[in-house]
């Protein structure tokens, strides 16, 4: 027995939206914008591409660094120090995330968010991790503010993440090498 999806020979979400009264992307940018009804919208957009953006390069010189010394160490064949680098490593990602919560508690506390700084900076942090722990009320133009700061965290721990997972690659895939012997035979 056979499903038939198709209906006038169109797919049901075709026939959706041509007949939903949709509207244009111009309008529907135009009625976000004007409900924000505020400006300094796009200097928090433009600051977090910047800090995505420096977050960024702050990872690779991390990743990078822990390659360079990881290479340095198995030339000289000290084999367990690659650890020790590899947890520095994860500090200093840990440390940047947490200097982009500050930041972005900085940016609430200059733009007046909310009324106090501890508020201000739970707020970045769950934000940030997208925990949504706590019941902020946010005044209507900076409704759009969480979903700002909570792709910039998501963004920023996928990049630590793929950072991280490159550096134990290397770890782990040299672990599992086995050695050879002079000639090239495996012993």
């Amino acid at each position: 027995m056979a499903i038939n999806f198709l209906q006038d020979g169109k797919f049901p979400l075709i026939n959706l939206f041509q007949n939903a009264d949709l509207p244009s992307f111009h309008t529907l940018f135009s009625e976000i914008n004007t409900d924000m009804g505020n400006s300094q919208i796009w200097i928090v957009l433009l600051l977090a591409c910047l800090m995505l953006t420096l977050h960024g390069v702050a990872v690779l010189m991390i990743a990078g660094t822990f390659h360079w010394i990881d290479q340095k160490l198995e030339n000289k064949r000290i084999y367990g120090a690659n650890f020790l680098s590899y947890f520095v490593a994860i500090l200093l990602i840990i440390g940047s995330h947490f200097l982009e919560i500050i930041a972005w508690a900085y940016i609430c506390v200059a733009l007046k968010v909310f009324a106090t700084n501890p508020q201000t900076f739970y707020f970045a942090g769950e934000m940030y991790t997208t925990v949504g722990y706590g019941d902020y009320t946010l005044s209507e133009h900076w409704r759009i503010l969480p979903i700002i700061i909570s792709f910039s965290g998501i963004f920023a721990v996928s990049m630590s993440g793929a950072a991280l997972y490159s550096m134990m690659g290397a770890l782990l895939g040299r672990s599992n090498q086995k050695p050879s012997s002079a000639s090239g035979t495996q012993a």
